[in-house]
């Protein structure tokens, strides 16, 4: 006889509390069997040294101890989800299975897949709300279409978050809801999954930082910051204690940084184009230069600007950049050497530990000028004015680019006559669409 269970498959929510879908199958009456699946669909299915898997795995291996204490297991698999699934209905029979929604347009087709079939089996594909407070049409115009200016819609979001409480979902890990043995699925030779490095990359949710969030979050020198980034992207904390603490500040720019996270993830699920297209249209007359030996000096961390340098090379150390930093980069990449921000957008994708696609797309196309709410395509960022008003005293650039001030180290680009470069490029790509 099979033992009837029901799945909960962890995704982004890589935590045991406050988790919607979890809470669900914890309350469903029947058996549960966690599992994590090494998605190839997912950019975080990589090798065992990427920055990623590391992370993954160090919070797979924490909740693995915890579910210990419930004489349970986190079940592993790799491949596709699909094949996972069909497997472990060999060895199970499966009631439902219970998720947490996503939005990422390649992700939304997988699960639509899984969904399909699924009910052809005859086992139900249950999916919740969980890594944003507001999704989908929740936060919409008068006219129920959706919002492409940032402003507006963070005054609606504020406004119902007014007349709500937060939820917390109770995650009851009792043994009596668990089940006691391992869904067991083959791994390849060279799977990642095994080693459960220690990767703390602790974050700071403290009432200190969210209170002083607006005069420290932009200098790149000083932990001014949560680093809650990749603890959002990968769910290892949920967005609603963010929301929570948060709300007890007088000061809201940390609440709206988070707006902005969700504003960036319905735009993407309202615009699945955006991924690899302009938002804007009119922007796609623009040429781009698009110099492959510049593009990898930038990637190098070797522009002759220090603040581009050092968050570049800060990148490619450590998987991880401030975000004051990402934009001047950005900026410098599209504005100074006219190269496509998907060439960006990509780059950063494979070496961001907190990558997120609706984030990421979003950003690089504000950045840009060709995105939802975005910069004016005449807004470039001056590096060099950047370093004297957010590290005057460079003590950014000197852990990064020690060789800064050396004679051998000089700018690839005039500043001036990239600006002007810039701006005739846009203005003609713009008039070309026309």
């Amino acid at each position: 006889m099979k033992d009837e269970v029901v799945v909960f498959w962890f995704r982004r929510d890589l935590r045991l509390q406050d988790n919607a879908a979890l809470s669900e199958a914890l309350r469903s009456g029947q058996k549960v069997l966690p599992i994590y699946i090494y998605d190839e669909n997912v950019p975080s299915f990589l090798s065992e040294k990427d920055v990623k898997t590391t992370f993954i795995n160090a919070q797979l291996h924490k909740m693995q101890l915890e579910l210990k204490n419930s004489n349970a297991a986190l079940s592993l698999a790799e491949g596709k989800a699909i094949d996972v699934f069909k497997e472990m209905m060999k060895q199970f029979k499966i009631h439902a299975v219970y998720v947490n929604r996503e939005y990422e347009p390649n992700l939304i087709k997988r699960d639509q897949e899984l969904f399909d079939f699924l009910t052809a089996q005859n086992i139900q594909f249950k999916t919740y709300k969980d890594q944003v407070l507001f999704e989908r049409d929740e936060i919409v115009k008068a006219d129920g279409l959706p919002y492409k200016i940032y402003t507006p819609y963070s005054k609606k979001w504020l406004e119902k978050l007014q007349h709500m409480n937060v939820p917390f979902f109770e995650c009851s890990l009792e043994t009596s809801k668990l089940v006691q043995k391992k869904f067991y699925f083959p791994f390849s030779e060279s799977s990642p999954v095994i080693d459960p490095k220690d990767s703390a990359w602790p974050y700071d949710l403290s009432q200190k930082t969210i209170d002083n969030y607006t005069d420290t979050r932009n200098f790149p020198s000083i932990a001014g910051t949560s680093k809650l980034s990749n603890h959002l992207r990968y769910g290892t904390v949920s967005v609603r204690s963010c929301i929570r603490e948060a709300m007890k500040s007088s000061d809201i720019t940390f609440l709206k940084e988070l707006i902005w996270r969700e504003f960036f993830t319905q735009a993407l699920w309202h615009f699945p184009f955006s991924v690899f297209q302009n938002f804007k249209e009119k922007y796609n007359g623009i040429v781009w230069r698009n110099n492959t030996s510049e593009f990898e000096q930038w990637c190098r961390g070797e522009t002759g600007y220090p603040i581009v340098d050092a968050g570049m090379r800060e990148l490619n150390s450590t998987g991880f950049m401030h975000n004051r930093v990402r934009m001047i980069t950005a900026s410098f990449l599209c504005k100074h050497l006219l190269i496509d921000w998907r060439w960006g957008e990509a780059y950063f994708a494979e070496k961001l530990l907190d990558y997120d696609m609706a984030l990421n797309v979003g950003n690089w196309q504000w950045v840009a000028g060709t995105g939802c709410d975005s910069a004016p395509y005449f807004r470039v960022f001056n590096p060099t004015e950047q370093l004297k008003k957010f590290d005057k005293e460079f003590l950014y650039v000197k852990k990064w680019v020690p060789e800064f001030q050396e004679l051998t180290y000089k700018p690839m680009v005039e500043h001036t006559m990239a600006r002007k470069r810039c701006l005739e490029t846009f203005k003609k790509g713009l008039l070309k669409s026309i």
